[in-house]
């Protein structure tokens, strides 16, 4: 039956309406351009890149505060907010920093742009900018997020630092990221510390048996039993990064650079944490971890932007859900 020219001109506007309707809201590069009169993202950059220079301890921290609000509700800054309950009390997120240099960049942005900038932007935006100063690269970055309304600590369920690869995987696969940009995002364990409490069932006691995992290299784990003490009552911390630093091998450790030298010394096995060494070992994730570790720092630097921003649209609320706060600390 043929259609007339007005019906067929109706069902195109419709077919267009819908893929608007599909498109209306989503996430963009650029998207604060000509809605404020400054530069958004230039003004977070502005405030982060010196502050790195300062205190290097920011990359890390911001890249764990990404992670830790991206898996819990979504990337909507609900890992921002204060209360008796909320999800900074959550266990995995007592020891997350970097709330500082959110607040202080926020602030600047309302004064800016007020009301139009969100929160979980500023941290997509601020982490990007700390991963440059770090010499991981400058990357763009999709904006456009909206912060939730909703923040509760019986909600974050996190990896934990000893969790298995194929239970790993499984978590990251259900928030649509593939367990080959898992491999790419645990490279930011190049950057940072972590506490000898994550590490000593490894180096006294692996899964009951009273030894050293047998996994780790026995000089790496004859110096982190001098930093870890089995019977001392301090949570020392040590570097995530313990050698294969871009500047050889097995160098120096390049804690405050964003680098491949992660895979590098988990395929000689000085990986730290139990999943960073299990990525080197199984079979799921080996041959991610070799390719990395062989290539290009740059190889790696291009892999990890690509995969921080698949993270940073993981369940976002746009358009008009939630809501731009005024401060990220509260709702409005």
């Amino acid at each position: 039956m043929k259609m007339s020219a007005a019906a067929v001109a109706l069902a195109f506007a419709l077919v267009l309406a819908n893929f608007a309707d599909q498109s209306h809201g989503a996430l963009q590069e650029g998207f604060y351009k000509g809605k404020c009169n400054v530069d958004v993202e230039k003004t977070v950059s502005d405030i982060i890149t010196p502050l790195v220079g300062q205190k290097p301890w920011i990359t890390p921290a911001l890249l764990r505060m990404q992670f830790h609000d991206c898996f819990v509700n979504g990337c909507d800054a609900s890992i921002l907010l204060d209360g008796s309950s909320s999800e900074k009390t959550a266990i995995p997120n007592l020891s997350v920093r970097g709330y500082d240099v959110i607040d202080l960049v926020k602030s600047a942005v309302e004064k800016r742009c007020p009301g139009v900038v969100s929160c979980a932007d500023v941290i997509v935006m601020a982490t990007r900018d700390a991963v440059a100063a770090s010499k991981g690269g400058w990357y763009r970055v999709q904006t456009g997020r909206r912060d939730g309304l909703v923040s509760l600590a019986k909600n974050v369920n996190l990896p934990g630092s000893s969790i298995s690869v194929v239970n790993s995987a499984a978590i990251f696969n259900s928030k649509g990221i593939s367990t080959e940009d898992m491999v790419y995002l645990l490279g930011g364990h190049t950057v940072g510390l972590t506490h000898c409490s994550f590490i000593k069932n490894r180096l006294y006691n692996f899964n009951n048996t009273g030894s050293t995992d047998p996994t780790m290299q026995p000089g790496l784990a004859f110096f982190l039993k001098l930093k870890c003490p089995q019977t001392s009552t301090v949570d020392n911390t040590v570097d995530l990064d313990q050698g294969g630093s871009s500047a050889g091998l097995l160098g120096q450790p390049t804690s405050e650079i964003v680098d491949n030298s992660f895979y590098k010394q988990i395929v000689f096995r000085r990986g730290v944490l139990g999943i960073d060494q299990a990525l080197a070992l199984n079979q799921l994730t080996k041959d991610t971890v070799n390719k990395v570790a062989i290539s290009s720092n740059d190889y790696f630097l291009t892999k990890f932007q690509q995969a921080m921003v698949k993270l940073g649209a993981v369940e976002v609320l746009t358009d008009t859900q939630g809501e731009i706060r005024k401060t990220c600390r509260a709702t409005n």
